[in-house]
């Protein structure tokens, strides 16, 4: 489809403060004060009769009927037109007389009424954009029940703000999980007719489609659900929602008629597994063509269902915010189609880590438990923080010809190898809006300073310019939470007399920084105040005292810090995570961390082994709700199985240890060390959380080598404002302010 053109109009609409969508509050049983609206009264006798109802509520004993949203964790952030709703019905009223309106109109028969139940589900339709009216009663003795559902479009947006153009619709490149290619998309919401298909698992343990749903073939293999052989059929739904392409996967006999939330598939085990993609560089602008996946057969023959969308995989979309939009509004139609979840799971590696740990801070209620791979804690800092400064690192190596020993590298960088330097420097051209353009996206439709400074920016803060605002209208560039003002670079290689003194004032005075367009510029880079209260104020840094404080994570690492080429997936940032729930919470102990490299344990610690152990994890946190009155975080910790402990691989055997971080200190610790990051030498801690550090006058007591008054007169020169002080929070440093954040 043609791409919309983007303008400095377009682009200023979208730099909006940040304003939350209207919060629903508790459901009204009834509005007492129309009572005494319209009288007119004198002071005493508004007060007299405000007390006539106050005392009259006290005492009122009449049972109402509840209402609650099952397939949305808010009643405002509902799309496509239907939703989930659960009718509860107290003992003293009758269920069968129980009407439910949604703008008047009557939606009762949509409810599950057999045997006069007295917890009801219901798939309501027709509901209009924005707020609905919803309305249950159950006769005239009792006041109605009144919930007030805001429904968003399909095509969204929902919360994420302004959606991206120019924007390239993908879907006749997209190929199903039968193997057959979606037609091309129509219109600016990218939509497609939604298609059911099934597909089975030959007796080779090949996915085949199934040409006939009626018919099973002679090679259809079979799986034991609750003890009983069954065939291994799997329908599988794709379709387009929030601009991207999702699909999902369950295992269903479709001799049995389709699934409804009130005839569930037929191998559903009533858990949900989402999975997010990794990637980031090339992420924008694009629909995409691959998802998470969706056909793991290990955990569909376990009957799990399985869901994910091309936004939910970094390659096509790096925004975290859009990432969250559109799992919710996937979520939400599968649990519309097969009905409400037991749990639902996230698992993603390494781009996928981002959108779970978010998701999971910011927006509680979507996922009920984490499984993540090669761990970053978010795009914005844990990851761009450490490209940014081995930027201008290696910058400052092949600008100025120095001829640092490996060791010198690796002692001014914290890496363990020191070829780790090069490989993080070229992953940094994510921040340079003209390099990882992906392909769709026309030549003459990106961003060139010179001939076409209005053109689409092919970089990570660009794409997500709904968060951060645009800082200058004319380019479209955004604003941003990078900082290295006062970073002592190389301070610890300093102290420990790796460099020297002229080492280290020169490393200093030269560093610079990068300009919105990622060219070299002899200042340091300075935050953008706008960004710093998005960062800290949205969870764009998460606090892990969010949503995180209440979820079991498995954190599995495959280790590659040894890569003899360098590798972007450094342990360390395993324990800035660990760190985070540290000090947000007090501990860490809905935190499992298992590590293994390609020649020690499993090919793959990831997969369906750990889904499986949260599961477990899982059914015992309900067990444990249920059994007491223990809640939140506390079950989370108590309901941990006693075989789920922290570990590593040593020799293909799996050794029980708590993982510490650095080089020494346990047998995990000497087999799969823990390097530090640039920000660690020069002082900063391992929680990685100050964007831009508080600064304090230089002072000789930080440094073990001796200047000479000249050196030392330099020294103060170059750091005019001061040092960082890490021992304090950063500028702008704050707890997140609120969840589920609107753009």
């Amino acid at each position: 489809m043609p791409a919309a053109t983007d303008s400095p109009r377009r682009r200023a609409l979208r730099n909006r403060d940040l304003r939350p969508l209207p919060q629903t509050g508790p459901v009204w049983w009834g509005d007492p004060m129309l009572l005494v609206g319209r009288l007119r009264v004198g002071v005493i006798g508004v007060v007299l009769a405000l007390l006539v109802t106050l005392l009259s509520a006290a005492v009122d004993t009449t049972p109402q009927v509840g209402v609650h949203v099952v397939s949305s964790p808010r009643p405002d952030m509902v799309s496509g037109g239907d939703v989930l709703l659960r009718v509860t019905v107290p003992p003293g009223l009758d269920p069968e007389r129980v009407t439910v309106t949604v703008n008047g109109l009557d939606q009762t028969s949509a409810f599950d009424r057999a045997g006069a139940q007295r917890i009801m589900l219901g798939l309501v339709a027709g509901l209009r954009i924005g707020f609905n009216e919803v309305r249950v009663t159950a006769g005239p003795a009792t006041p109605p029940t009144v919930l007030t559902v805001r429904n968003h479009p399909t095509g969204g947006p929902m919360f994420a703000g302004a959606q991206q153009y120019p924007y390239s619709c993908t879907t006749h490149l997209f190929t199903t999980a039968a193997g057959n290619r979606l037609p091309r998309a129509e219109g600016l919401a990218c939509h497609v007719a939604t298609r059911v298909e099934y597909v089975y698992r030959g007796t080779d343990g090949e996915f085949r489609e199934l040409a006939d749903p009626r018919r099973l073939p002679s090679d259809v293999s079979r799986t034991r659900l609750d003890g009983l052989s069954v065939p291994f059929v799997v329908r599988v739904e794709t379709g387009v929602i929030n601009r991207g392409v999702y699909e999902f996967a369950v295992l269903h006999d479709p001799r049995h008629g389709e699934p409804t939330v009130h005839a569930t598939a037929t191998g559903w085990n009533r858990r949900l597994v989402y999975t997010f993609g990794g990637g980031c560089p090339g992420g924008w602008y694009q629909q995409g063509t691959r998802t998470g996946g969706v056909l793991d057969a290990s955990l569909l023959g376990r009957g799990y269902a399985i869901a994910s969308s091309t936004l939910n995989r970094f390659a096509n979309n790096c925004d975290p915010v859009r990432a969250a939009e559109t799992m919710a509004m996937t979520k939400e139609h599968v649990v519309e189609t097969l009905g409400e979840p037991v749990d639902t799971i996230g698992t993603g590696v390494s781009g996928g880590s981002y959108q779970l740990f978010m998701i999971g801070d910011n927006y509680p209620g979507l996922l009920d438990g984490i499984v993540a791979g090669q761990v970053f804690p978010e795009v914005a800092v844990a990851t761009l923080q450490t490209l940014v400064d081995a930027r201008l690192l290696h910058n400052y190596v092949t600008s100025y010809g120095r001829d640092w020993t490996d060791d010198q590298l690796t002692a001014v960088t914290g890496f363990g190898r020191a070829a780790t330097l090069q490989h993080l420097a070229m992953t940094s051209s994510r921040l340079d809006p003209m390099q990882n353009c992906p392909d769709v996206l026309p030549r003459e439709a990106r961003y060139d300073p010179v001939d076409n400074p209005r053109g689409a920016r092919c970089d990570v803060l660009s794409h997500q310019d709904n968060l951060w605002g645009i800082a200058d209208v004319t380019s479209g560039a955004p604003y941003r939470a990078l900082d290295n003002v006062g970073v002592q670079y190389g301070l610890g290689a300093l102290n420990t007399g790796m460099i020297s003194v002229a080492d280290f004032l020169d490393l200093n005075e030269r560093i610079g920084g990068f300009d919105r367009d990622a060219m070299a510029t002899p200042q340091r880079i300075r935050a953008d105040p706008q960004a710093l209260a998005v960062a800290y104020g949205t969870g764009q840094l998460i606090s892990g005292g969010g949503g995180l404080r209440n979820l079991p994570i498995i954190d599995f690492r495959n280790y590659t810090d040894h890569e003899a080429g360098g590798d972007l997936h450094l342990r360390f940032h395993s324990f800035t995570l660990q760190q985070r729930l540290v000090q947000a919470n007090g501990h860490a102990d809905n935190l499992v961390s298992w590590v293994s490299d390609a020649d020690n344990g499993p090919s793959s610690i990831a997969g369906s082994a750990a889904v499986i152990r949260m599961a477990e994890w899982l059914t015992a946190i309900d067990q444990v709700r249920r059994e007491g009155d223990v809640s939140g975080a506390p079950a989370v910790v108590a309901a941990r199985p006693a075989g789920l402990v922290d570990g590593c691989w040593i020799a293909g055997r799996f050794v029980t240890e708590r993982h510490v971080d650095g080089h020494v200190g346990s047998r995990c610790a000497k087999q799969y060390p823990a390097y530090a990051s640039p920000r660690q030498v020069a002082g900063a801690g391992v929680v990685n959380n100050q964007l831009a550090c508080t600064r304090r006058p230089v002072d000789r007591r930080d440094y073990a080598a001796d200047f000479t008054d000249q050196q030392w007169d330099r020294l103060l020169r170059v750091f005019a404002d001061g040092v960082c002080d890490w021992s304090v929070p950063g500028i702008g440093q704050a707890t997140p302010h609120r969840v589920w954040s609107a753009f």
